[in-house]
């Protein structure tokens, strides 16, 4: 068996100018040991990748190292710097979180950490992947991490800094790790590829690099896989064979049936992908992100230069992006992002790809809420200044009940007072008589249902009413005319009907 060693394990920083994309935190650790400012414990986290290992294990050998240069540079020559580069040094201890995180090795840590170093120096424990220690071992550790024994030094690494105790937050100097810029893990890996006499093409280590999502040793497994399927080039069709993902191209492609409305091309586009076995979850996360680009390119117009893209792509989307509205993008967007969550745990993601593909396709002749509401406004404004016509109906008043008189017997008479005459009514001309849209059961209509209007009258004069007996009811001449009126009124109803 070859000693062959790994793409990321041999191009791992040994100095300190190695690192890459974190040299805010290079300069603070390389003060440090100019000025002898050191703490007492260190943590360092961030996402896979960004080089939280690598950093303590340079510090350690700083610390360590016998030859150290003016720059505060590790010489990865002297007996320290090899042994702990080969993993064998009594002084720098690398303790695995996730294997050992009880009590007991927290214990016995805190038994061995009271002896000095062998070689004089610092005694460094590194602990990766702390936050998987139990609470009982971090209150352990508590005591030591805040009061340890002279040249003691602890280096923590993690990804969950969240899932650690305030308290053990509070005792380090905390270095929070950015992710590595896109431009940069290509610089890398293109010099990987001149340095072992590799071609490779623009578009492939790009591919590469934006698999990695920002971690410069997943880059280089990824271009230690693609290396192994393809020796002699790393192309973009090479990094799509060996990643199981679509090529960029068919974007572009379906871009061109939505402006088209070509509805079978998602079929066409569903077909593809399972029918070579391409991984359904990464095309939907890369549906995503070319649509956050078309929206980005939309917003910004020529103005592209924060967009990492090449001048071809740049031009691609460009021209895609006219294919589409501003809402239309922000419309699939928001699908989209909504299919991600949905699709892993659909029951039949073909089905469910093909959805999303049609729903993409046609939203082109859909109408968005905003453009209904804006469409509506100017109808609002259009109409605003246009009376409506009176409606042809006959507005006439409903015919209201008149009360009726509750006759009560009388035992004893009433006081009978002298009453004057009543006045004669002047009568105006008849009016035109409007048509009532609904009639009460009484047939006696008031004179407003008549059109005369209200006056003053005064109450008849009242028959003498004998000394027993029940009352007598007078009909004075009004009243004769006034059920005239009302019968005639009731027969010309009967016709209209």
């Amino acid at each position: 068996m070859s000693d062959y060693q790994v793409l990321a394990r041999k191009y791992r920083p040994k100095t300190f100018s190695e690192v890459l994309g974190q040299d805010a935190i290079v300069t603070t650790l390389k003060n440090a040991i100019r000025q002898q400012r050191l703490a007492h414990a260190y943590l360092f986290c961030g996402s896979r990748g960004t080089g939280k290992t690598t950093l303590a294990r340079l510090l350690a050998k700083a610390l360590n190292c016998h030859q150290l240069s003016s720059e505060c540079e590790p010489c990865n020559t002297c007996s320290s710097c090899r042994e702990i580069i080969g993993g064998n040094s009594l002084d720098v201890i690398e303790i695995d979180g996730a294997s050992h995180r009880g009590i007991d090795d927290v214990r016995q840590i805190n038994d061995t950490v009271g002896y000095a170093a062998s070689s004089g120096g610092y005694k460094i424990y590194i602990i990766d992947e702390v936050h998987m220690l139990t609470k009982e071992a971090f209150n352990a550790l508590l005591k030591t991490l805040e009061e340890p024994p002279p040249r003691v030094i602890f280096f923590f690494a993690t990804t969950e800094v969240h899932k650690i105790l305030p308290t053990i937050l509070s005792r380090c100097q905390r270095f929070n790790l950015n992710r590595i810029p896109l431009q940069t893990i290509i610089d890398k890996l293109h010099s990987i590829t001149k340095e072992l006499g590799i071609a490779s093409d623009e578009e492939g280590l790009r591919l590469v690099a934006s698999l990695a999502e920002g971690g410069l040793r997943d880059a280089e497994s990824l271009l230690d896989q693609v290396i192994s399927f393809q020796e002699n080039g790393v192309t973009a069709e090479s990094v799509s064979a060996v990643m199981g993902i679509m090529p960029r191209d068919i974007l572009f492609e379906l871009d061109q049936a939505t402006g088209a409305g070509n509805l079978a091309m998602a079929f066409e586009i569903a077909h593809q992908i399972f029918a070579q076995g391409k991984d359904l979850i990464h095309f939907v996360e890369s549906l995503t992100d070319h649509f956050r680009t078309l929206i980005q390119v939309k917003l910004a117009g020529n103005k592209t230069h924060f967009l990492e893209l090449t001048e071809q792509d740049q031009a691609k989307y460009i021209e895609s992006s006219k294919l589409y509205s501003r809402e239309q993008c922000l419309y699939l967007l928001d699908e989209l992002v909504t299919a991600q969550q949905q699709i892993r745990f659909a029951s039949s993601p073909r089905i469910m790809l093909e959805a999303i593909l049609l729903k993409i396709l046609r939203s082109g002749q859909r109408i968005s809420v905003d453009v209904l509401v804006r469409r509506l406004a100017e109808l609002e404004q259009k109409f605003s200044g246009v009376t409506s016509s009176p409606s042809p109906m006959i507005s006439t008043p409903v015919l209201q009940e008149k009360p009726r008189i509750v006759e009560q017997p009388v035992t004893q008479p009433p006081e009978v007072k002298k009453v004057e005459p009543p006045k004669p009514i002047s009568v105006p001309a008849p009016a035109p008589v409007q048509i009532p849209m609904s009639i009460t059961e009484d047939p006696i209509p008031s004179p407003a249902d008549l059109g005369i209007k209200a006056a003053k009258v005064a109450a008849p004069k009242p028959a003498e009413v004998p000394a027993s007996g029940p009352p007598v009811k007078t009909t004075s001449k009004h009243d004769t005319i006034l059920q005239f009126a009302a019968i005639e009124l009731e027969g010309r109803l009967e016709r209209k009907r």
